[in-house]
């Protein structure tokens, strides 16, 4: 077991995240109970709670779901941690994202039953949490612990997903007089664009997997928290235990969230019964094993109701599935259906003829206007919903022998619940200068923001210099406003060897970034995939990550005013 254990009490421990391999291990220590105080889907490595309560139950432990935002623990929360923690069978050992959640609930809870506060900030600045903050004491810090000042930055970034990095490495190469800092709680980052891959047993996982510490650029100061509030009106963000980070500039870059729970019964089965996903991590490989299995039956794939992250993913899937059951002969009993909740193949209408053509190699069925809305992995048995021209909503049922599910998606829970966002919840900006429409010192960038482009790796590469060069200008470091024309790359996988190369921005204008004698992206082509499979990944990770702006460099309004 890998993940750090912190005894706060004989009856109550806490740690960052657990997997369900980690459950024996838990068992061996004698723990009865669990507690899981993360919502599912924060992160894509996530586990979701129902498979650890599987593994839990295999050894006799119970286990209580309390998810909590970050930094947004409301006295109804406690009255659920309370009822919850005595009810459990003890020792109870309490997880989150850092362990932070938990044993600030655990420290509300104690104090409401009247132990001291001193007491309760002793027991947890032993394991390394400083709680006074969450708690709103006046107490001094324990006598081993020495009083730091707040921590201000000129910029503080937050995310180390690619945008947050990209963003980080593009100012570092334009100036090192500004202190930056990154709030990003997790170890590892990925490289997501690779799953695709890696559930068509072209990658192995671990080619898409760094460690954050080695990602982190030069010059900017890693701080490994989650943010739980924004208070633009204060300059600052307070982290999940409510220490306060101040800030003159703000560059908002956390993510999306995958919203397994809004299908219906998928958290139980996801992993299993021939349900898979390469929108995480550890599935990837589960999408491979079944896709190389399957001899003869049903194969569905699903796609939401947008804005999802790399819209073209669920249909790559389905392409590089069905050439695979091709060239080993099995086609022709199998059964491919596509279940989209939109209207159409592709949102860019030019690039639908080329895909059409692999539909038809495949034999793939198309059905659009379905959502997916409830699964049970048991009786391998999906239930689509459709919606008339009246309004009123239909379920069609239909078997399946592997199901590939796109989950419904989100902007991050903290984000929805903030000041900066807009009314569907996501990080309200100007779709060109990439600056908030409200606070004239914040930007946002990647999957969170609202701007009307595809959310892909290759857009966050062309948005953050972009935010770079608009946030020096802010501080007359930088000439010009730069503008984001809604660039984003689509490579679409679809077949082991050819790719039809999707490049566009706003209004679905292409935006080619080769010759047509090169690569024309409206046809499929062994260019592109060599673009994918062998020069994209080491672009991602010795070019984006680090400041290299490779065709990439944003460019200026003529006019030379500060950005509005």
């Amino acid at each position: 077991m890998t993940t750090l254990i912190k005894q706060v009490t004989e009856e109550f421990s806490v740690s960052g995240q657990l997997s369900a391999d980690d459950i024996e291990h838990m068992a061996t220590r004698g723990i009865r109970s669990l507690m899981c105080n993360r919502p599912d889907g924060e992160a894509n490595d996530q586990p979701n709670v129902t498979e650890i309560e599987m593994a839990a139950e295999r050894h006799g432990m119970q286990l209580a779901y309390l998810p909590v935002v970050p930094g947004q623990i409301t006295p109804e929360d406690i009255d659920k941690f309370l009822s919850g923690y005595e009810r459990l069978q003890k020792p109870v050992h309490a997880y989150c994202r850092t362990g932070t959640r938990s044993i600030t609930l655990w420290a509300m809870y104690q104090r409401r039953m009247g132990m001291p506060e001193s007491e309760i900030l002793r027991l947890a600045s032993e394991q390394g949490y400083d709680l006074r903050q969450a708690l709103g004491t006046r107490e001094q810090p324990p006598a081993t612990e020495s009083t730091a000042s707040v921590p201000r930055y000129d910029i503080v970034i937050v995310g180390g997903g690619a945008a947050g990095i990209a963003a980080a490495a593009s100012l570092l190469k334009r100036t090192h007089k500004l202190s930056v800092a990154i709030i990003e709680p997790a170890d590892v980052h990925y490289y997501q664009p690779g799953w695709t891959l890696v559930g068509a047993g072209v990658f192995k996982q671990q080619q898409t997997v760094r460690t954050m510490a080695s990602l982190i650029p030069a010059g900017a100061e890693w701080i490994q928290a989650a943010v739980g509030v924004f208070e633009p009106e204060q300059n600052r963000v307070l982290l999940e235990d409510s220490r306060p980070i101040y800030y003159d500039r703000l560059i908002v870059a956390p993510g999306i969230k995958l919203d397994w729970h809004a299908v219906d019964g998928l958290v139980d089965t996801l992993g299993h019964n021939g349900v898979t996903s390469n929108y995480r991590f550890d599935l990837a490989p589960y999408t491979w094993q079944l896709v190389s299995q399957l001899k003869r039956g049903r194969a569905l794939f699903t796609q939401p109701p947008m804005p999802i992250k790399c819209a073209g993913a669920p249909q790559k899937a389905m392409y590089l599935s069905g050439d695979h059951w091709l060239r080993t002969g099995v086609l022709d009993d199998i059964e491919i259906g596509f279940h989209n909740a939109g209207e159409v193949l592709f949102g860019v209408a030019d690039y639908v003829p080329a895909l059409m053509s692999y539909v038809e190699r495949y034999k793939a069925q198309l059905n659009f206007g379905q959502r997916l809305v409830r699964i049970d992995g048991s009786s391998k048995t999906a239930w689509f919903e459709t919606t008339g021209a009246n309004g009123e909503a239909t379920l069609s049922e239909e078997s399946f022998d592997m199901i590939h599910v796109c989950p419904p998606q989100t902007a991050p829970d903290f984000i929805r619940q903030s000041p900066l966002a807009d009314d569907a919840g996501w990080v309200d900006v100007d779709q060109n200068t990439l600056q908030h429409k409200r606070w004239q010192n914040i930007w946002g960038l990647g999957d969170a923001m609202n701007a009307p482009n595809a959310k892909t790796a290759a857009a966050a590469r062309m948005q953050a210099p972009v935010v770079a060069n608009n946030l020096l200008h802010s501080l007359d470091l930088a000439d010009g406003v730069a503008h984001y024309n809604g660039y984003g790359s689509c490579p679409l996988t679809v077949e082991r060897g050819k790719i039809v190369l999707a490049e566009f921005g706003y209004g679905g204008k292409l935006l080619p970034s080769f010759p047509r004698w090169v690569i024309n992206g409206q046809k499929p082509s062994r260019l592109a995939w060599i673009l994918k499979e062998k020069v994209l990944p080491p672009v991602y990770w010795q070019a984006m990550l680090k400041g290299k702006e490779w065709m990439v460099e944003p460019t200026r309004a003529a006019s030379s005013s500060k950005a509005a």
